[in-house]
């Protein structure tokens, strides 16, 4: 065998998945494509998110809370190892309403995760007067926000180029420019790409994200995912504004602010429109009016990672023993967990968290 694990995808998933193992002693080779790959590490929002995930599914909402509080711990070693800090603020964030009948609907569904988490679930309501103590710049037509004191945001382009270059400390082989074509399982895994390069393997990982349509059938997975496009927004350097996270904006480490994000289902489609820009510059400028002074400098647009539920999977081939999916569209906020927990269920250690409620068995797809 060439190594312990092959990882396909070098995103944040494949890479803080790779990080952990690493860790553990195992060799590990991850197999990233090119640059003309849909690539939802480099186009999301960077939040470390808790607020309003799991409403539907309760666990979902504890496996986000044990990643947020080990984020700040994960991101300190990243920055120990490499020399590549990772800013991390993780002081609370908004979710704003500009009724109060959204905000009295939200409020009721958080109470009743609440108590499904046994009151395990910190937030706080606050009326605009409230808000505007905390947020001096928030705009009139903001009746209230909801505060969630487990999340916050970080930078998700150098959290990925921490993990690259402490993966590669480690000795773990990261080969770029490779698109997997096949893979067989005659002794093994065996792991073909197109330029000819392969790979044999214990285990393989496949975290390729919207790769793993193409690529998830050959290993016996259902992967029942689906593109969605975010448009984001990004402003000149400003003064600070805004001392919390929401998602409609957000601050970043070097002062710019961060505005988004569309959900549109375009398949493929990852470009910036006028339409989807101009939805996201109103929407900020509602909650922020002094950004309708702010100078937009770039935008883009990305596609997100979607299950039909909207969960992560967390699946081990039926067919193919010893080859996992692992997909989600919360990468960021799932890095820690993703790094410190799932090589636990990777390996089957006494310590694996149980994630049999992310498997596939719950989608009725043949």
């Amino acid at each position: 065998m060439d190594t312990d694990y092959v990882i396909i995808g070098g995103g944040v998933v494949g890479l803080s998945v790779a990080w952990g193992l690493l860790k553990r002693g195992l060799t590990v080779t991850v197999l990233d494509g090119d640059d003309g790959s849909f690539r939802a590490s480099r186009g999301n929002f960077g939040l470390v998110w808790v607020q309003s995930k799991g409403l539907n599914q309760p666990r979902y909402a504890r496996w986000s809370q044990h990643s947020a509080a080990i984020w700040a711990e994960f991101a300190e070693e990243l920055g120990q190892n490499t020399g590549t800090a990772v800013p991390l603020e993780q002081k609370g964030g908004y979710d704003f309403h500009f009724s109060e009948e959204s905000l009295q609907t939200t409020v009721e569904k958080y109470e009743v995760l609440k108590d499904q988490l046994d009151g395990d679930y910190p937030f706080e309501v606050l009326g605009h007067n409230a808000l505007r103590k905390e947020e001096p710049h928030i705009g009139p037509k903001v009746v209230g926000a909801i505060l969630h004191h487990q999340d916050g945001h970080a930078n998700p382009l150098k959290l990925l180029m921490a993990l690259a270059a402490d993966v590669r400390r480690m000795g773990g082989r990261v080969l770029t420019g490779k698109t997997v074509t096949d893979v067989t399982k005659p002794d093994g895994f065996r792991v073909t790409c197109a330029d000819g390069t392969t790979v044999s393997a214990g285990k393989v990982i496949l975290s390729a994200g919207l790769g793993a349509t193409g690529l998830g059938p050959k290993l016996g997975f259902k992967a029942p995912i689906r593109p969605q496009r975010g448009q984001v927004l990004i402003t000149e350097k400003l003064r600070r504004l805004i001392n919390r996270p929401s998602l409609i904006a957000r601050q970043v480490d070097e002062g710019g602010i961060q505005i988004g994000a569309t959900n549109e289902e375009v398949g493929l489609d990852d470009g910036v429109t006028q339409p989807g820009i101009s939805d996201l510059a109103a929407k900020a400028i509602a909650a922020y009016p002094d950004l309708a002074k702010a100078q937009l400098v770039r935008s883009w647009g990305a596609l997100r990672v979607l299950s039909p539920d909207g969960l992560p999977i967390y699946q081990e081939s039926a067919e193919m023993p010893g080859a996992y999916l692992v997909t989600c569209h919360s990468g960021i906020t799932l890095a820690a967990a993703h790094a410190r927990l799932l090589p636990d269920w990777l390996e089957g250690t006494k310590t694996a968290p149980d994630l049999e409620v992310f498997s596939e068995a719950r989608f009725s797809i043949s």
